[in-house]
């Protein structure tokens, strides 16, 4: 029974800030004709008004996200075609992330790099998860066994330090970027903020269930070697 119970409660820590933060965003995905422009007009026109040099905007479905190295907006389609508070908010949200990269946001770049190195650490600790058990064997003691666990746990939790930093980048464009530009431009009336708040504190919270799910994982693995 009490292994059940964890087991919901692990599954509600990390599929319901998922599930609110998909909801924040449907919910006020809602087309209204009183808006001027879409998602990707309207960020087109913040690259112009805030004079991003080089930045392009563009359609994706790979997931709202601004590419420092390619240095180019992308929205999903509902959000670069669209006419909501979602894809208004989305849209001043990741030109929030191009005015960091292009004030040079040392927090986005240690991101980016750390996410590289991160890609790298995930597939070696897989490694030495896997050659773990052997080795055991043929070194014929647990140090040996314990020792590669333990350096695919230090690997693993280089994802964690990349969430850790990510999450104030995230905050900054959704608040001290975003917001500021919503409310002191006038792009939204007054009684729309709220939904815009909302929605930019979903962008903002986007990487906690990934957060969420490496820390479990992590935490898994510290349990096995001890």
């Amino acid at each position: 029974m009490i292994f059940v119970i964890g087991i919901l409660i692990l599954g509600a820590i990390i599929y319901l800030p998922q599930y609110w933060i998909k909801h924040a965003i449907k919910k006020h995905s809602v087309h209204r004709d009183d808006f001027p422009g879409t998602g990707g007009e309207l960020a087109e026109h913040f690259v112009k008004e805030f004079k991003l040099t080089g930045v392009k905007v563009e359609e994706t479905n790979l997931g709202d996200h601004y590419s420092p190295e390619e240095n180019t907006v992308r929205l999903l389609k509902d959000n670069f075609n669209g006419k909501s508070v979602s894809a208004i908010a989305i849209a001043a949200h990741e030109i929030g992330h191009a005015i960091q990269h292009h004030q040079g946001n040392k927090l986005l770049s240690l991101r980016q790099s750390l996410a590289k190195f991160a890609q790298l650490s995930d597939t070696i600790a897989s490694i030495f998860f896997f050659a773990a058990p052997v080795i055991g064997v043929l070194a014929k003691t647990p140090i040996a066994l314990f020792g590669f666990i333990g350096i695919g746990i230090a690997l693993l939790a280089v994802r964690i330090i990349v969430h850790l930093v990510t999450l104030p980048v995230e905050w900054d464009a959704s608040f001290n970027k975003a917001l500021p530009i919503l409310e002191q431009g006038g792009y939204l009336k007054p009684e729309d903020m709220p939904a815009a708040r909302q929605v930019l504190k979903a962008a903002a919270l986007t990487y906690v269930a990934g957060a969420l799910v490496s820390l479990l994982d992590l935490a898994r693995w510290i349990r096995i070697i001890r």
